[in-house]
């Protein structure tokens, strides 16, 4: 038998009003590096330094998916962001503040090495195309 599921905390109207405008603020800034990722005004290096920063800003941006990261990057978008993310092995739920050091190397490689973004992608179609059959 299921017990139920415990109830979130009671909050009084102004924990509710500050939790509401802090998310609002996480959402805008997650938004503004997505746009300035894809028009290239900040490189997936610095986003990296930024969320070791380990301020509440870096926090903030540790939180962004990798995926939504690499489909804000000028000529990947949402399917070649999932191929790349098989094809390195990461998985598709993983968080920037997740990512490990190795994982870290492949993804600026990837970012930065045109020919070693093909090698992945056309290895991520071949593994697709060989579990499609």
């Amino acid at each position: 038998m299921e017990e139920p599921m415990a109830n979130p905390p009671s909050l009084t109207p102004e924990q509710r009003q500050r939790a509401l405008e802090k998310a609002g603020a996480a959402r805008r800034q997650r938004a503004e590096v997505k746009e300035k990722l894809k028009i290239g005004s900040l490189s997936l290096g610095e986003l990296f330094e930024a969320t070791d920063r380990g301020d509440e800003s870096g926090n903030m941006l540790a939180k962004l998916k990798v995926v939504s990261v690499l489909e804000s990057l000028p000529g990947v978008g949402k399917v070649n962001a999932k191929r790349l993310l098989s094809g390195l092995d990461i998985s598709d739920g993983r968080r920037l503040g997740g990512v490990g050091d190795k994982q870290r190397e492949r993804l600026l490689r990837v970012v930065d090495d045109l020919d070693y973004r093909r090698d992945i992608l056309a290895e991520a179609r071949r593994a697709e195309e060989s579990n499609a059959r």
